[in-house]
């Protein structure tokens, strides 16, 4: 079990995205287990890729990852895993290889990202980078697409 990660304020509202991402596989994994059409799953990821995830992963890579320079492993590796979960949403070959995918790498990224990388952008970051990020990341009211909830 972890420990509640303290979290200063400016980055509260990516992590904030980082529960809806969770909550995304969870989705995904209970739209699997009621045999839902993969078509359905695929139409909800899309939309929540379009709407959330694509800008959520511009904002970090603009304003949080050049915090720790472009050099850093943890930077590298992030960058490597948004650019394997871009293609897997953007993957309209094998959806269902997509959705499993996709249910499985975002969650273990997402857990990184809280459990490591976050911990050493609040390390680094000066009051100032910490200020960009809050001006232009305030958390906004996350509304989901419930046209068709297939994991209820």
């Amino acid at each position: 079990m972890y420990e509640p990660i303290k979290r200063k304020d400016p980055l509260k509202p990516l992590s904030r995205d980082h529960h809806h991402g969770l909550l995304l596989c969870w989705k995904i994994r209970k739209g699997i287990k009621r045999n839902i059409a993969a078509e359905r799953i695929k139409r909800y990821m899309d939309w929540f890729w379009n709407n959330h995830l694509r800008q959520h992963f511009e904002i970090e890579e603009k304003l949080l990852l050049p915090i720790l320079g472009s050099q850093n492993e943890l930077v590298k590796q992030t960058l490597a895993e948004h650019r394997r979960l871009k293609r897997l949403f953007e993957n309209g070959n094998d959806i269902h290889k997509s959705i499993n995918l996709i249910e499985e790498e975002l969650e273990k990224h997402i857990r990184f990202e809280e459990r490591v990388l976050f911990n050493e952008i609040q390390k680094a970051a000066t009051k100032e980078q910490l200020e960009q990020i809050q001006l232009f990341h305030s958390d906004s009211k996350f509304v989901d697409n419930l046209t068709d909830p297939f994991w209820e």
